[in-house]
């Protein structure tokens, strides 16, 4: 049987799991999301340098 030391690691080790697969759901989400603002955002600034005539 593990003792009550290995428990306790065990049991952080799995804590530490949830919580950064916990986390890399939420970014995932959140990130690509800002990640497809920050395109749209640029696209957008390339159509009005164009439209303005400026050179990229």
């Amino acid at each position: 049987m593990p003792s009550n030391k290995n428990k306790n690691m065990l049991y952080t080790i799995a804590v530490i799991l949830i919580i950064l697969w916990l986390l890399g759901l939420v970014t995932s989400y959140t990130m690509g999301g800002f990640i497809h603002i920050l395109l749209v955002v640029a696209i957008i600034m390339v159509i009005i340098n164009l439209v303005s005539g400026r050179r990229l």
